[in-house]
């Protein structure tokens, strides 16, 4: 059997973190309240950093915290404590991109590997080089690199090397924006991004005030930034071969269910390719259709492979919206499994509407809903997001488990 890369999910909150577990993650990556460039991610106060390495440890995952938003004098007040914290914790790992902080870390506590953020821009082996020298275990490359240039690295350094392989894209170099900030006042290079790459323009003469000059692309305004989603499921062997050692998705802000089912696409993925094995240099990678289904079934903005062959180009944006509809709603998480689950909802059911329980591997689940009852017993036609409800199903609920997630067909594709 072929070594298979760590594939690294994304753990905005507790509650992402059990769903990354429970489809097929080795490690997660996660952030404090405070040196995390996720501000508006749900985050994890200190006494709650360590409940949760301690529940992915128990379930055999590592767990990497991020401290990498860049500091500024008054930032470094109180990271030697927070530090510590995180060694109490038992965090497998620190990951960082500002120099200073990173010269702190190896002072305070030398013995937690340190994994470099992509945030620092890893574009030549030269770099690497100068980053292992400075005590880094781990190098998130940028994902402005080719394969070639991936290839390339490896060679020069025998640190680990993880890769970006899934997730949204920063218009600007490797996240590093300033638009937030002279937007909104929001600085993206300390966490707090407003996201104004997603956002829709128009073309305004300053001397023609409300008279908007013709860019657009249709009549809601030109998504001039809109990057697609970077997905290189189809080219998970290459960066097998590549040496790639973790492959991480992106998504600490994404829902409960767009975490669990990306990873569980690429967790299938990864174990389709270690079983049969990976293909002969020169063979063309082919995954069976289930995938590509299983994909077009998870929102997104579109899907590019970035700079893997060459730049990006025009066909690399998505000009006609902030997102692509998606196929497929959540519509909740099993909290008590059996043939009659119960169900937290986070899209609203009915009576008669078929739904699908995201089973092991690609299997998907599917069950009419007979009967919706409530906690107190009651019959319902119509369950809101956010209840507690146990449905009826036809075929019973056989397989469907805790923390699994279930999902129905969008109403007219969105």
């Amino acid at each position: 059997m072929i070594p298979l890369p760590e594939l690294l999910a994304p753990a905005g909150t507790f509650e992402k973190l059990q769903t990354a577990i429970r489809y097929g993650a080795d490690a997660v990556y996660l952030g404090g309240t405070r040196y995390s460039l996720r501000a508006h991610a749900g985050n994890f106060e200190d006494y709650d950093l360590a409940a949760a390495i301690r529940y992915a440890h128990d379930h055999g995952v590592k767990v990497y915290v991020t401290i990498n938003a860049f500091a500024h004098n008054a930032d470094l007040e109180g990271l030697p404590a927070y530090l510590r914290t995180l060694r109490e914790a038992a965090a497998d790992a620190l990951i960082i991109a500002d120099p200073g902080v990173l010269a702190i870390a190896r002072r305070t506590v030398p013995e937690v590997p340190i994994h470099l953020s992509t945030q620092a821009n890893v574009t030549n082996r030269e770099s690497a080089l100068f980053w292992v020298a400075q005590g880094v275990k781990r190098l998130n490359l940028a994902r402005e690199l080719s394969l070639v240039e991936i290839r390339e690295i490896r060679t020069a350094t025998q640190a680990e090397l993880e890769l970006f392989t899934h997730g949204a894209l920063c218009i600007s170099y490797s996240g590093r924006c300033l638009l937030s900030l002279y937007l909104t006042g929001r600085n993206a290079n300390q966490g707090d991004c407003a996201h104004p790459c997603r956002y829709r323009y128009r073309l305004e003469e300053e001397k023609r005030p409300g008279q908007f000059f013709p860019v657009e692309e249709d009549g809601r305004g030109t998504y001039l930034f809109n990057a697609k989603d970077l997905c290189l499921l189809r080219r998970l062997p290459e960066l097998i071969t590549a040496g790639a050692d973790s492959l991480k998705l992106e998504g600490r802000m994404k829902s409960v269910y767009y975490v669990g089912a990306i990873v569980r696409l690429y967790r299938a993925a990864l174990d389709y390719w270690q079983e049969h094995g990976l293909p002969a240099p020169g063979e063309t990678a082919r995954l069976p259709s289930v995938f590509g289904e299983e994909l077009h079934k998870i929102g997104s903005r579109g899907y590019t492979e970035n700079f893997l062959d060459e730049p990006p180009g025009p066909v690399d944006m998505l000009y006609k919206g902030a997102t692509v509809r998606a196929e497929y709603a959540p519509v909740g998480i099993v909290r008590e499994g059996e043939t009659s689950p119960l169900i937290e909802t986070r899209n609203p059911i009915t009576v008669g509407e078929t739904v699908e329980y995201l089973g092991p591997g690609l299997a998907n689940l599917p069950g009419r809903i007979v009967a919706i009852t409530d906690q107190q017993g009651n019959q319902l036609h119509r369950a809101n997001p956010n209840h507690l409800v146990r449905l009826t199903l036809d075929p019973p609920g056989q397989g469907w488990q805790p923390l699994g997630l279930i999902r129905k067909q969008a109403v007219n594709g969105g």
